[in-house]
Formats: structure tokens, C-alpha cells, sequence
């Protein structure tokens, strides 16, 4: 890998820990450029068509001489591909000094087509798209837009595990792996208590600036575990502060209509829905590695292993208590786990 562009990367790990502010004053050149697919008019799955549809992506690495290295990297919720190009930094999953990394910004995340975006839809007239739509889309800007028949994987934590999920029973000969680290195939009812309450929240507030602070605070809360907070802000006086600065965040970083669409689509999640289950676990050929935090209490982790059972996937359990944010607080495990499963064969 040249220098120039491992410093890039180092650069990106940066970037993903600095406030709005800080990543202002850092020269935009340094990150892979955003760019944008054409969908035209995008029929979803239930009838409905997102006008001048478009997705974000950006790409790192390069692809090797018969375009097998390609991975493709789903954002999370409410998250962007700038937020989430450390995954193809050195000994992460999606490594770009190995592989060709195209991470792309999920509908609804104010990048691709939103509410917040859209000229002909915008706010509370946007389409209603899914799980499944996200990944119908990708698969567009992969097959038909860069031109690849075949990925060696999809990775993706949190919502971008959802997506993972779902590429495996949707395009089941597509690729060769497929990586969810603190995603689910289908919504527990703690997951539908939790987002359908931030949705009621939001539609009984009118989308209103203190509607998002109480979503923002909701969501807060169940990021991690009583026992880490209980660690992190021991006292009454930190945890205002703690909450007072999180509130103002959840609102500058976060228009209330594209949260919500995002909501709807995970609370619709469902891999096998209008799928036989069996037959869709036996038509699927990729090898999966089901990474689940044990104290998650924002997606809960029985759904994926209990599909890492079906599959006889590989399983990695995060055990610490910092519960959906483990992805961050035990990454050498990850690493570790995802260069051995991401292995070449001419490596």
C-alpha cells in the first residue's frame, strides 16, 4: 500500500472521532470523495416510488486483477460513509490495502435520497422504503453501476448488520461472506418497544425539536448498559451535563424525518418474511460471521444466534458492558476474529 494513502486512512480513523467543528478544518481531499449512483425513479417494494432516486457510496482500495476483492460495507443508522470508512482501514473487516471497500450511505441517511433531500418528496411525502429496499438498491449500484457480478462480501454493523443479513437470503450466490456485527435478521419485541416508541415520539411531537431530544435521549439510554453508566456518569450533576449535551447533538446531527425512516424500515425487518425459512437457509451459499454483543440492549442478540445455529456460522460474543457500542470497546476482538474469517486463499 503507498504511504500517501495508508496516511489517508489514519486520517479517516480520525476524522470518525472529531466533532462537526473539528472535521470542518480538515481538508476535504483527504477523504475518499463521495459519490452518487442515478437510480431514476426507484419502485420499492410495497407499490411506492422514490423520484430521482440516488445513492451515496465512496470507495477504497482497488480491485485486484479478475474483480473478486470487492466488499461492500452498509451504513448504519442514521449513519454516513464518512462515519463509516474506518471499517476499511488496516486489520479491520473490510481492509483496503487487501480489498476493494465501497461503503454506502443507506436511503434515509441524508446522504442518499431522503426526506431531508428530496426536492419532489420531501418530509412526511417520502416514500416509505424498507430493509429490503436499502439492499435492492445496493445491489443495483454494484451490479449495474460498477459493474461487479460478484462481491467477496458484505459487512456491516448495527442497521448495516441488518442489511447484511438480508443480502445473504436476497442474493444468496452473490458473495462469498457476509460479516453482521450487532445486527439481527428480525426485531425482538424489546427492538419494537424501543424504536416504535422513539416513531411514536416523533409523530405524536410533530417532528418538533424537543420530540428529537426525547427520541435522542431514548436512544441514548439503550446505546450501552446500567452497568456502564453507572461507570461513566456516577453522579447527578454528570449525567445532566452528559444528557444536555447529547440532546443538542441528537438535534444539529439529525432531521426528525429521515430518523423516522429509517425507523419504520428496521421495524419492518424481517429476512424470512414471504420467505420459507428452511429453503432460504439451504438456498444461501455464502459462509456468515454473526458478531453479537451479550448486553445489547438496543438490538437484541437472540435472533442472530439462533440464525448462526441454522447456518452452523461462525460466532463471535462480545461479553463487556458496553452493550451495543461494543463494535468500539472490544475491536482487537473483532479484528482478530474478522482477518482470520476474511482470509484469502491467495493471501
Amino acid at each position: 500500500m503507498h504511504l500517501k494513502y495508508y496516511c489517508l486512512l489514519l486520517i479517516t480513523l480520525l476524522v470518525t472521532h472529531l466533532s462537526p467543528a473539528q472535521q470542518q478544518r480538515l481538508p476535504q481531499q483527504r477523504l475518499p470523495q463521495q459519490r452518487y449512483y442515478n437510480l431514476g425513479d426507484f419502485r420499492l417494494e410495497n407499490g411506492q416510488v422514490i423520484k430521482n432516486c440516488r445513492l451515496g457510496y465512496r470507495t477504497a482500495g482497488k480491485l485486484n486483477a479478475n474483480r473478486s476483492n470487492a466488499i461492500l460495507v452498509p451504513t448504519w443508522f442514521t449513519g454516513k460513509s464518512e462515519n463509516k470508512l474506518f471499517m476499511a482501514a488496516p486489520d479491520q473487516v473490510a481492509d483496503s490495502t487487501r480489498f476493494f471497500t465501497i461503503v454506502v450511505d443507506a436511503l434515509g441517511n441524508g446522504v442518499s435520497s431522503s426526506p431531508s433531500n428530496s426536492k419532489a418528496q420531501p418530509g412526511a411525502l417520502f416514500p416509505q422504503f424498507s430493509i429490503r429496499d436499502m439492499v435492492r438498491a445496493e445491489y443495483e449500484l454494484v451490479t449495474k453501476h460498477l459493474g461487479l457480478p460478484h462481491l467477496y462480501a458484505v459487512a456491516g454493523i448495527s442497521m448495516g448488520g441488518m442489511q447484511a443479513f438480508e443480502w445473504l437470503f436476497t442474493y444468496p450466490t452473490m458473495m462469498d461472506k457476509v460479516v453482521s456485527i450487532v445486527g439481527t435478521p428480525d426485531q425482538s419485541a424489546h427492538d419494537r418497544f424501543l424504536w416504535g416508541t422513539q416513531l411514536a415520539v416523533l409523530e405524536r411531537g410533530k417532528y418538533s425539536t424537543d420530540a428529537m431530544k426525547t427520541v435522542g435521549a431514548l436512544h441514548e439510554m439503550h446505546l450501552t448498559s446500567p452497568e456502564y453508566y453507572h461507570t461513566k456518569l456516577p453522579t447527578e450533576q454528570e449525567y445532566k451535563k452528559y444528557l444536555q449535551a447529547k440532546e443538542a447533538e441528537y438535534v444539529k446531527n439529525n432531521d426528525p424525518f429521515n430518523w423516522a425512516s429509517q425507523l419504520r424500515a428496521m421495524l419492518g425487518h424481517d429476512v424470512f418474511r414471504d420467505r420459507n425459512r428452511t429453503q432460504a437457509i439451504r438456498d444461501t451459499k455464502a459462509k456468515a460471521l454473526v458478531i453479537v454483543a451479550l448486553q445489547d440492549h438496543m438490538v437484541n442478540p437472540l435472533s442472530a444466534l439462533q440464525l448462526a445455529r441454522d447456518l452452523n456460522a461462525e460466532v463471535l460474543e462480545l461479553t463487556g458492558n458496553c452493550g451495543h457500542l461494543a463494535n468500539g470497546c472490544e475491536a482487537d476482538k473483532i479484528k482478530a476474529k474478522a482477518r482470520r474469517f476474511m482470509a484469502r486463499e491467495e493471501d
